[in-house]
């Protein structure tokens, strides 16, 4: 990532001095990916890198989120001057961001932590860059950002300001819930298909070349095409060779446990990442499935209608994930004071990384028709495309509970749609539960809201009511 983003702001006309702790590596950049670009420089020390960047310097690590970022802050401080910058493009967790910032603010110099999504290719040929940080950071980057980054079909740079301190890692931990999100659906709507429906990769490949030309228009239904069809030397598909065990490097449990933290119900991103907790427990999942049975399924009705409905349910069920980010985003704005602008947002998530759509353009034209716009569901665009689906997608949803075909992220989707939409949820009952056992009081329908009250259920526990009640 660090090459790629060397060589793609020299392509753009900007000096870059290159510096890695293991001096070997600058030197077989320069002579490998970097040979003959006279405007990018080796450094062989911290105090060599410095002294060849002019005033005020801008110096952006690309190293691994955690203590190796503070690390490099204290290698670097002796060898800057105030105004100078430096600027973390790792995926640092935006706690640290915040601390960081005011770190190096209480030095007199500035700090950017920006979120960089797209890869090793985004980075080399245009990534989407989520800066945030000290504001007076943004003119001294804004140009090289916006020069290096993705451009949307119009024109439009997919890299603007997120806010203050930890905004720009924030929104990019958000984007990759978002991206768990994403995969689980799109992982969910092909176990349905063949586990459900008995289709072949061929078939499914078929399939999403279709659906990569309508509303689901996205990077990850484009390399899922792709993966569906491709075979090694023997003739053998690859991805049934796979391990079904996934991995994760943390930014979609940070996402979950933000939500918690916030009180916002997140509930598709945290069973994205639960579903790939799950998936590592291989062994015993092997040993259960000897000893656990499901039902016997066999589809007997229209397959391309089905299909169809698959298509549908995955729609609405995106709506939903990216209606439960931007709630959190609007959240945390509130929580740690940002500014943030949601259908920037959009418009930066557009092109370049890894959750790209053609769908990302109505969430932008969705809140710049209304900026204060609560909710996704609530745009009218959205409100219609799910009442078009809605029917496909309970149809997908029961059809695989008949199968025995789990789809966590489908099934939360529904519930929380449904529980959006709900005027009364079950929480009276709850909260008399609550009040029963522990005196936590609750509020009543026929007071105003904030007048709280305690019933004493057995006639044997007084009128005790506790302190606090948190909704």
């Amino acid at each position: 990532m660090g090459q790629n983003l060397i060589l793609n702001m020299n392509d753009h006309g900007y000096t870059v001095v290159a510096y890695n702790r293991t001096v070997s590596k600058v030197d077989e950049f320069l002579n490998d990916a970097a040979k003959g670009r006279k405007t990018i420089i080796g450094a062989k020390s911290i105090e060599e890198l410095a002294g060849l960047l002019k005033r005020p310097r801008k110096i952006m690590l690309m190293v691994k989120a955690g203590q190796a970022v503070d690390d490099f802050i204290e290698l670097l401080l002796p060898h800057l001057q105030p105004g100078d910058c430096i600027i973390d493009g790792g995926n640092s967790h935006f706690p640290d961001t915040i601390r960081r910032t005011k770190y190096l603010e209480s030095k007199g110099m500035l700090y950017v932590g920006t979120g960089v999504s797209g890869g090793e290719e985004g980075a080399r040929f245009g990534p989407s860059m989520m800066p945030g940080g000290s504001a007076a950071a943004w003119p001294l980057v804004k140009d090289i950002f916006q020069a290096i980054c993705a451009k949307t079909p119009d024109g439009e740079p997919c890299c603007d300001w997120m806010g203050e301190d930890g905004a720009g890692h924030y929104v990019k931990m958000v984007h990759n819930g978002i991206e768990y999100g994403d995969m689980q659906l799109i992982c969910e709507a092909y176990q349905v298909m063949k586990g459900g429906l008995g289709l072949s990769n061929d078939e499914m490949n078929a399939v999403l070349t279709e659906w990569n030309k309508g509303e689901l228009d996205s990077y990850l239904i484009e390399i899922t095409r792709d993966i569906l069809a491709y075979k090694d030397e023997q003739g053998g598909y690859v991805v049934d060779k796979i391990l079904d065990t996934a991995g994760q490097k943390g930014t979609g449990k940070w996402t979950s446990i933000s939500s918690l933290d916030l009180g916002m119900p997140l509930t598709l991103i945290g069973e994205a990442v639960y579903a790939r907790c799950l998936s590592a427990m291989k062994e015993e999942r092997v040993a259960a499935s000897k000893l656990l049975s499901g039902p016997k399924f066999q589809f007997d009705g229209d397959k391309k209608a089905f299909v169809e409905d698959i298509r549908q349910a995955l729609l609405a069920s995106k709506i939903v994930s990216y209606a439960q980010g931007f709630m959190l985003l609007r959240e945390a704005a509130k929580e740690y004071k940002w500014n943030l602008n949601y259908g920037g947002i959009a418009m930066v998530w557009r092109a370049g990384c890894i959750i790209r759509s053609a769908f990302l353009g109505k969430i932008k034209e969705a809140f710049s028709a209304n900026p204060a716009l609560s909710n996704l569901l609530l745009d009218p665009y959205f409100t219609g495309v799910i009442e078009r689906c809605q029917k496909s997608w309970r149809t997908v949803v029961s059809k695989a509970v008949e199968a025995g075909v789990p789809v966590p992220a489908f099934t939360t989707a529904l519930a929380f749609y449904d529980g959006y939409r709900s005027e009364r949820l079950p929480a009276n009952l709850l909260q008399a539960q609550r009040d029963y056992f522990g005196a936590h009081t609750y509020e009543r329908v026929d007071q105003p809201r904030g007048k709280f009250f305690h019933t004493n259920w057995t006639g044997k526990g007084g009128n005790v009511s506790a302190g606090t009640y948190t909704v």
